[in-house]
């Protein structure tokens, strides 16, 4: 039970961040935020991908790992456009 709730925090993370990485701009998340999209993407990806039997392989689930991803560059778009204070605008100014 630790170990997978280990492991659910360390594939978050990094999920997390790599989501971080594709989404273009800059995104108004604390690290935090980034940690619990990156579980809750994690997660959701696990459950998906063993309901489909996608995760028994042998060796790396890359397919699990690609879902997860993709749900978690999902997870960051709806968090940073959906946040308090956005009003759809893109905050440049014209001087």
């Amino acid at each position: 039970m630790i170990g997978a709730i280990v492991s659910a925090v360390v594939i978050g993370a990094i999920v997390g961040a790599l989501a971080r990485l594709l989404v273009p701009g800059r995104q108004n998340m604390s690290i935090g935020l980034t940690l619990i999209v990156g579980i809750v993407a994690a997660l959701i990806g696990t459950l998906i991908a063993q309901a489909l039997g996608w995760a028994d392989t042998k060796g790396i689930d890359w397919i699990e790992h690609i879902l997860q991803l993709v749900l978690a560059v999902v997870g960051v778009l709806l968090v940073t456009r959906m946040g308090p204070g956005r009003s759809g605008r893109t905050g440049r100014t014209h001087t």
